[in-house]
This record gives C-alpha cells, structure tokens and sequence, in this order.
C-alpha cells in the first residue's frame, strides 16, 4: 500500500500518525509528508538517532537501553509508546536498527527492531533481519516495512 493510500485510509477512520525512528532517520516520516495534504492526518515525527534523543524526546527508560540496547524489541515498543504520549496521534510506529556498515554477532548488520502502537491496543512488535544489503537498501526495506506495518493497523 503506497503512503498516499495509508493517509487516505487514516482519513476515513480519523487516525493521525507519528513516527519515532531511529535507524531510518525520518523516511517513514517523509515518505508520508510527501504527500499533499498529509497535514490533516500526520502529527509529527521524532528522529531520535541517539540514546540521550530517544531518552530526551520519547521517555525511553536509559534501563531498558542499558539492558537490551537500542535496537531491540524493548526500546521499539518504548519510542512507539512514547511518540503517542507525547503527540496528538492514534497511531505510532517506531525504527530502530542497524543498517550498516558493521554489527556484531548477536545484532548483525540488517537487524530492525519495529513497534506499532495504537490507543487503545496492545503495542505490536517484531525484529526483521534484511540481511546485509548495505545501508540505503536496509533503511529502505526498514522504511517500507514501517509504511505496511500502519497500512495493517487500518484494515
């Protein structure tokens, strides 16, 4: 589903959106602002590449960083959870990730940790390997897969 039929979707339900992103630096946000017309429907992005960012802007636990890491499914679901509490949005997805160059055994290159939170629902969450692609091919898979994640949130 492209961007302009998930805002038009979060239209008729009357859903606004934010994002929370890390690994992807913005491009779910901007893949929706791309949009005319996305005012009505997106509320805001939060680009929070460091540690102290997501502790800062989206009230992360520095415990749950400090025991998980940030790319985890931990941290995915507290940047989701934290861009709806601070925004006027129904729905939220989170990024958080490591597209390379580099990893390590147990986070390799390509790790994406994902969280959609929606008021109301359980906060949803996944980590999706991509493999080693080189960076602008994970941050677009990532940036994909965020879009399909609100498109599902819809239906």
């Amino acid at each position: 589903m492209s961007a302009a039929e998930i805002l038009s979707r979060a239209r008729y339900w009357g859903f606004r959106i934010a994002t929370a992103e890390s690994c992807t630096g913005g491009m779910v946000a901007a893949a929706l602002t791309d949009i005319a017309g996305s005012s009505d429907v997106f509320d805001r992005g939060f680009v929070t590449y460091s540690n102290q960012a997501k502790i800062d802007m989206l009230a992360v636990s520095p415990q749950s960083l400090a025991d998980h890491g940030a790319v985890s499914e931990a941290v995915a679901r507290e940047m989701a959870e934290g861009a709806l509490a601070h925004s006027q949005a129904d729905l939220a997805v989170a990024t958080t990730g490591i597209a390379g160059p580099g990893g390590s055994e147990f986070k390799p290159e390509g790790r994406v940790c994902f969280a959609l939170a929606r008021k109301g629902q359980a906060t949803r969450v996944e980590t999706i390997d991509f493999g080693a692609l080189g960076r602008a091919k994970v941050r677009s898979a990532a940036r994909d897969h965020a879009l399909a994640l609100l498109a599902q949130s819809m239906v």
